[in-house]
This record gives C-alpha cells, structure tokens and sequence, in this order.
C-alpha cells in the first residue's frame, strides 16, 4: 500500500483504527445504551453529572410518548432540577435549552411549561433565562390567549347571532388586547343584540 494512503478500519462498533505512512492509532471504547441506565434512576437523580441530566431527558423524552401530560411533568422536573444540583447559569442554559428542545410538547402545554419555569425563576431570583428569550415567551404566551379568546368569541359570536354575528368578526380580530377581548367573549353570554357587544370595542379602534 502507498505510504500516502490512509487506511481506516471499524469493527463492531467499538474500535476505531486509522493508519497512514506506517504509523497506526487504535481506539477501544464501550458502548453504552440509554435503556441500561433507566433502572438507574436513582443514581441519576443523585448525580451532579451533567450528562446525568441528559440522559434522564432521553429516558423521559421516550417513556412519555404516549402520555403528553406525563412529559409536561417531567419536563417541569427535569427544569427544575437544574437549579437544585446548583449549576451554574452557563451550564442551566445550555442544558435548559436542550431539555426544551428534546422533550417537545404542543404549544398549550409549550405555554403552561414556559410559565412555570419562568415562575420557579422568580421564586428563586435566578432569572437564566436570556431576556431576548423571556421576551419571546412572554409573546407567545400573549398570542396563545389572543388565538384561544378570539376562536371563543367566534363560535359564541356564530352561536348567539348566526350570520350576523359573524360580520363583525373581522372588526374584533384586529383587537390585540387581550383584556377587551375578554370581555367581548363575557358579553356574549348576555348582549340580547350585536350593537352591545360593538359598544365594548368601538372607542378603540
């Protein structure tokens, strides 16, 4: 074989072995599977390992396929864990970010998580999280209501006044305050006609 050409040999997954101008390196390494470690939780729990962490996330991440509600919890705990072992902020960061980003949840849960991490921070006074992402949350959760109430308000619109009600929807859509929208959805319940629900509204357009 030509002193130029390199040579690279992996077997069983678990070696690794370049060799080039006669010289030769050879890795040995095990190889360690996520699923060995869940009857290990309690030693996961105990350590301050930071891959400790990661690897509760992926046992979590696939433990609460099936139950969304389940992987809010843990998704809280595993946050919330962070603080108690005592990392510092670079560290909950990076691990934050990644817990966020491997235990995934749909966005009305997505909103209940973000709120209570950002409570939990404010309790302890260690607000880590980056203000350009608090900012972002802080948004996505106003749009969230926003969205929610004006699905609301369209149905009861629909309910109550039919075809009439609804002719007014895109006057209300355009509202971004979450407080009026509010109570256009409470006056629904009660206005006997359209023009009550417009009088809540009309002096801000």
């Amino acid at each position: 074989m030509p002193f130029w050409q390199i040579h690279y040999l992996i077997s069983d997954q678990t070696k690794y072995e370049v060799s080039y101008w006669g010289f030769k390196h050879k890795f040995e390494f095990p190889i360690v599977k996520i699923l060995d470690h869940k009857e290990k939780w309690a030693e996961l729990e105990k350590s301050n390992n930071p891959f400790a962490i990661i690897v509760m996330a992926h046992l979590k991440e696939m433990e609460t396929k099936q139950d969304i509600n389940q992987r809010l919890f843990w998704k809280i705990s595993l946050v919330k864990s962070l603080y108690k072992k005592g990392y510092g902020k670079k560290d909950i960061l990076l691990l934050y970010k990644f817990i966020d980003w491997l235990v995934a949840l749909p966005e009305d849960l997505g909103r209940r998580f973000h709120e209570e991490i950002i409570k939990y921070e404010e309790e302890r006074k260690m607000p880590y999280i980056t203000t350009a992402e608090r900012i972002g949350i802080e948004k996505g959760i106003k749009q969230g209501i926003k969205e929610g109430l004006l699905k609301g308000v369209k149905l009861g619109l629909e309910l109550k006044f039919g075809t009439e009600g609804l002719k007014i929807y895109p006057e209300i859509e355009e509202i971004d305050d979450v407080d009026v929208l509010e109570a256009i959805s409470e006056a629904i319940r009660s206005a006997k006609n359209i023009e009550e629900i417009k009088e809540i509204y009309k002096n801000i357009k």
